[in-house]
């Protein structure tokens, strides 16, 4: 399991650094600085020992997160 781990990482890494990319040309600098340090905290090449509860804590919150980050922007599509 660890070459899957290590791709989700990776494609988790890639995603917020996308995000970020995005965030930025539309000038919302704290989600810029939020999704860039995601990109940073979830990159598999200098990984981050923060233990399997604290990981697990932050999976939970991150995907809370995007869940609602996600359905923000569906609304704000669906209302304009």
């Amino acid at each position: 399991m660890p070459y899957g781990y290590t791709l989700v990482r990776f494609v988790a890494m890639i995603i917020f650094g996308c995000m970020a990319f995005s965030f930025y040309k539309n000038e919302n600098i704290s989600l810029c600085v939020i999704a860039g340090s995601l990109a940073l905290l979830f990159q598999p090449f200098f990984k981050i020992v923060l233990g399997r509860t604290m990981w697990n804590v932050i999976d939970v919150i991150v995907a809370i997160a995007l869940v609602a980050l996600w359905y923000k922007n569906y609304n704000n599509s669906n209302t304009n």
